[in-house]
């Protein structure tokens, strides 16, 4: 071995000097695999360029068609505008040589992922002939290489809730397994819920109003705000078929002070309204009208000896004292906020409002849209006595349900005498009683006004509905189809309230939950000396229509189940059950979420039973729950609640809502 080194060492010497065209050789033998890794280097380089270009233009085009589906676009429209996107952002590569593959969430409702998945089809520059050196085959070595990049954007699902509350006055009670009033319950399990949505709601940074609340406490009537009085869904010019159904203006027929109708609207004419002349008469304009005797001071040196028998001498035999006074009046009472029902079938949707002079002009859309605030007329029986004089007795009530102003004498009977208008231009003396709230023209409305979807996110929007829990106050009837009505409206993007995202827009959840503890109520009443048939309240009298010839609005569009002239309280019950029900297949057809609870209702009772499969069958079902007694369904969005257990039941609401906040 010893003895070769140095022929190999000899060897190595020759073969480095050599100039011979062996070396050549082997370098060109060399360089074959040195240019396919280079080759395979430069396309390698420009495959991710490509693959990092697409990957760009997926998410760009991503997060353009999720604004686009948020704003209601078709499916079409949005794949359409996803292609043409993408494509435009892929600069110089060649936008044949890519499919784009879209996919959209299935649902409307809210929440999902927008998918994009591109195939591309790269096409090396020099790969197919270091390919071929190595041997491969034509097919081979001109084969694409195929990438698909995919992009995925997790829409962030917003929520807009409704808490639709009982305050009728059977909240007063206890609930049961509590010693706590049911309403005092409900003020905690309904913060509760506020509170654990906004905690969720704070951690959201990325997107605007992400948990919005609003609050609807209902009894006989819903409390609108009296802030509303002049706003374009008020009928301030009483154009709706409701608006007149319990007033006779016509009755104002004095020489220099009268009321004429022009164009559906009745108007002040003659010299005796002074300035006033000219102005519209309306339920509103009423408020305003009615006057109270503040303060009755006697004039100083007006006495004046009146006799009031003479004798035959023509001296006075008997006589008494007069003076002029001086009054002053002040206003009686303000409109409190409350609204009637709307005749159907607009008491059941969400029809925008439309049809006064104030915001679209007389003819044009329909006055019975319009929301028409409420009066309660004075209703014959008790006969104020016109005197200003502290020293006369007082004049004697007759129980009317809700007599509170001076009936006019010359009327002939209790319906024109209830109907009578002159006589609220006649100032109301300062004997008369001080009425309470939820009284007089405000009487059924004793609920707290709405308070509009707020931003809980925000430290000042959640301590606000908190604040408006806290107010409420149990009085009067059930009504929970007005309530129901008006936790839609104020989800709704349409007036009276505007805060709702517009219906079309994609990842956003709008939740009407509704709370009772007993059955729909209307009162009846005796005596009825107007022939009303019932107490005032949301639907008017249930003996009144339309200017007392048609059919009254509590039993427009029921049944023929419905006895339209059966004056008792279980059929008042009946026809209410039917209007709520039309409202919750309307509402769920409109894509809102309706949750019902009933509160301390008995199964065994007939009447709470049949509220509570009412309920039932109104609410909607679970996204993400089934029925455990058959799990092939989802779980129906209510809850058979007592007092002890309201408060897990919000908590299980609270998780459902939750559930719609899930985001990637």
């Amino acid at each position: 071995m010893q003895g070769r080194l140095p022929q190999m060492r000899e060897f190595w010497r020759r073969f480095r000097r050599d100039r011979r065209g062996n070396y050549a050789l082997v370098t060109a033998i060399a360089m074959v695999p040195l240019m396919g890794a280079l080759a395979i280097a430069v396309d390698f380089t420009e495959l991710n360029r490509q693959k990092q270009m697409v990957l760009n233009a997926l998410d760009a085009a991503n997060f353009a068609a999720a604004r686009r589906l948020a704003e209601g676009a078709t499916d079409d429209q949005i794949r359409a505008y996803a292609v043409g996107f993408f494509n435009a952002n892929l600069n110089n590569i060649d936008p044949t040589t890519i499919s784009l593959d879209v996919t959209l969430p299935s649902s409307q409702a809210g929440g999902g992922l927008v998918s994009m998945c591109a195939t591309l089809n790269y096409h090396p520059y020099f790969y197919p002939a270091a390919a071929l050196l190595n041997g491969a085959s034509e097919g081979d070595a001109n084969k694409p290489i195929t990438l698909g990049p995919c992009s995925q954007v997790r829409l962030k699902n917003t929520l807009e809730v409704a808490m639709v509350l009982d305050n009728s006055g059977s909240m007063s009670t206890k609930g049961s397994g509590t010693g706590q009033k049911r309403i005092d319950l409900l003020k905690q399990a309904a913060k509760q819920l506020v509170d654990t949505l906004a905690q969720q709601a704070a951690q959201i940074k990325q997107i605007d109003k992400p948990v919005q609340f609003s609050l609807v406490p209902f009894a006989a009537s819903v409390n609108v705000g009296p802030d509303n009085d002049n706003a374009s869904w008020m009928d301030v010019y009483g154009l709706s078929p409701i608006a007149n159904e319990n007033f006779d203006w016509s009755t104002l027929h004095a020489a220099d002070k009268y009321a004429e109708k022009i164009n559906g609207i009745w108007y002040k004419k003659g010299t005796g309204w002074g300035t006033e002349e000219g102005q519209a008469l309306s339920r509103l304009s009423l408020y305003r009208d009615m006057k109270v005797v503040t303060s009755h001071e006697r004039i100083v040196g007006s006495k004046r000896v009146v006799c009031d028998e003479y004798r035959s001498n023509n001296t006075c035999e008997r006589s008494h004292n007069e003076y002029d006074y001086n009054d002053t009046y002040g206003p009686f009472a303000s409109w409190q906020g409350c609204v009637e029902v709307r005749p159907y079938p607009y008491n059941v949707d969400d029809t925008p409002a439309s049809g006064g002079p104030n915001n679209t002009g007389i003819g044009v859309g329909d006055p019975a849209t319009m929301f028409v605030p409420m009066f309660a007329p004075d209703e014959p029986g008790d006969h104020w006595k016109v005197t200003q004089d502290p020293d006369e007795p007082k004049p004697a009530t007759y129980g009317a349900a809700n007599s509170w102003w001076n009936d006019d004498p010359s009327s002939p009977d209790g319906p024109t005498r209830q109907s009578n208008m002159a006589k609220y231009f006649q100032p109301r003396p300062m004997n008369a009683p001080v009425l309470g709230a939820g009284a007089g023209p405000n009487y059924s409305c004793t609920t707290t006004p709405i308070t509009p979807l707020t931003d809980v996110a925000n430290a000042d929007g959640l301590a606000a509905v908190k604040a408006a829990i806290d107010l409420m106050v149990p009085n009067g009837n059930t009504n929970v189809p007005e309530g129901m009505a008006w936790g839609w409206r104020t989800v709704s993007s349409a007036a009276p309230f505007t805060e709702g995202r517009p219906e079309t827009e994609r990842g956003n959840d709008k939740v009407v939950i509704v709370l009772t503890d007993g059955e729909n109520t209307y009162s009846t009443v005796n005596p009825d000396p107007a022939g009303n048939k019932s107490t005032y309240a949301a639907y008017g009298y249930t003996g009144v229509g339309y200017n007392r010839t048609s059919v009254t609005r509590l039993f427009g569009g029921t049944s023929s189940d419905i006895g339209q002239f059966n004056y008792t309280s279980s059929n008042y019950t009946s026809a209410l059950n039917e209007q709520m029900a039309k409202l919750c297949d309307n509402a769920k057809a409109a894509n809102i979420m309706v949750m019902t609870v009933a509160l301390d209702m008995s199964s065994t009772d007939a009447g709470d039973k049949k509220a509570m499969e009412a309920l039932k069958t109104c609410s909607s079902d679970s996204r993400f729950r089934k029925d455990p007694a058959d799990p092939s369904k989802p779980a129906k969005l209510f809850w058979n609640a007592t007092g002890a257990t309201l408060s897990d039941n919000f908590k299980e609401i609270a998780n459902e809502l939750s559930n719609l906040r899930v985001v990637g």
